[in-house]
C-alpha cells in the first residue's frame, strides 16, 4: 500500500512539474533541407518508446530561448557568474583555445581521436558509430560545423550543428574532457554566432529528463531549462508523412 502511494505521488510530482514547463513552438522548414527536416520532424513528433501517450520530444526538451537576448553580451553576462558557462568559457579562452568554423575532412584524425578518447560519455557507452575512423566527411547544406583549437592548433572538441527552422540543434558534441572549460567555450561561442546572426529562436540541445544529473547540470550552466514543446512543419506537409 505504502509503496502504491509512494508511486501515485511521484508520478502527481512529474505531472505537476510538467504542467508547469515552458511552452515552446519549433517549427521545421522544409526548405532547408527536405530529407534531414523531413526525418528528423518524424523522429521528433512519433509516439515516445516508453510513454506512448506523448510525443518523443514534447516533454522536456532541453532548449535556450535565444530570442530573449539583445546581444551575445547579454548572453554572457546571464551566465557569467562563477562556476557558470560564462566563467569556464572565460578560463578556457584566457588559456589560448580558439573558436572556428572547420572543414572537417582537414580534421578525419583529430575528430577520430576525439571520439575513441573516452570509452562512455554521461555513464553511457559510446555508440558503434563513433569507433570506425571516418575517411571523408560529405556536409549537409543546413548544418555548421564548427570546433575548437587549442594553442598549438590540434582540434579538441567538435560540433555539428543542424539549423531545422526556427531552432538550432546540436547534433554532435565532442571534446576531450578536461578542466580548462573547453565544452563550455565552444557552447557559448556558438550560441553567441546564432544570436549575432537573428536566424533561429531557439537552441536545442537534446532532452532534460533522460540526461544525467552531470549532463543537467552542465546545461543548466549555460542557460539551457526544460521546455514543453509543440511542432509545425513548413513547406509541403505532404511530402513528409507521419508514420
Amino acid at each position: 500500500m505504502l509503496s502504491t502511494l509512494s508511486q501515485l505521488r511521484r508520478l502527481w510530482d512529474i505531472l505537476a512539474a510538467i504542467v508547469k514547463l515552458p511552452l515552446a513552438h519549433l517549427q521545421f522548414d522544409m526548405a532547408l533541407a527536405p530529407a534531414d527536416v523531413c526525418a528528423t520532424y518524424r523522429n521528433f513528433t512519433r509516439r515516445h518508446p516508453r510513454y506512448r501517450i506523448i510525443g518523443n520530444k514534447t516533454i522536456g526538451a532541453a532548449l535556450l530561448d535565444i530570442g530573449q537576448f539583445a546581444s551575445s553580451a547579454q548572453y554572457r553576462d546571464s551566465i557569467g557568474e562563477r562556476n557558470w558557462g560564462g566563467f569556464f568559457a572565460r578560463r578556457a579562452q584566457a588559456r589560448g583555445y580558439q573558436f572556428t568554423r572547420i572543414e572537417r575532412n582537414c580534421y578525419v584524425d583529430d575528430i577520430h581521436a576525439i571520439n575513441q578518447s573516452m570509452p562512455e560519455r554521461q555513464g553511457r557507452p559510446m555508440a558503434a558509430g563513433y569507433q570506425d575512423r571516418v575517411a571523408h566527411y560529405t556536409d549537409r547544406e543546413n548544418f555548421r560545423y564548427v570546433g575548437v583549437l587549442d594553442a598549438s592548433g590540434k582540434l579538441v572538441a567538435y560540433c555539428e550543428l543542424g539549423i531545422y527552422g526556427n531552432f538550432a540543434l546540436f547534433s554532435r558534441l565532442l571534446g576531450y574532457r578536461n578542466n580548462d572549460g573547453v565544452m563550455h567555450f565552444m557552447i557559448v561561442e556558438i550560441v553567441s554566432m546564432l544570436i549575432a546572426e537573428r536566424s533561429v529562436r531557439y537552441a536545442m540541445y537534446d532532452t532534460w529528463f533522460g540526461a544525467s544529473e552531470g549532463l543537467r547540470r552542465f546545461k543548466t550552466v549555460l542557460g539551457f531549462k526544460p521546455y514543453r514543446v509543440r511542432y509545425a512543419l513548413l513547406g509541403v506537409a505532404s511530402l513528409c508523412p507521419v508514420t
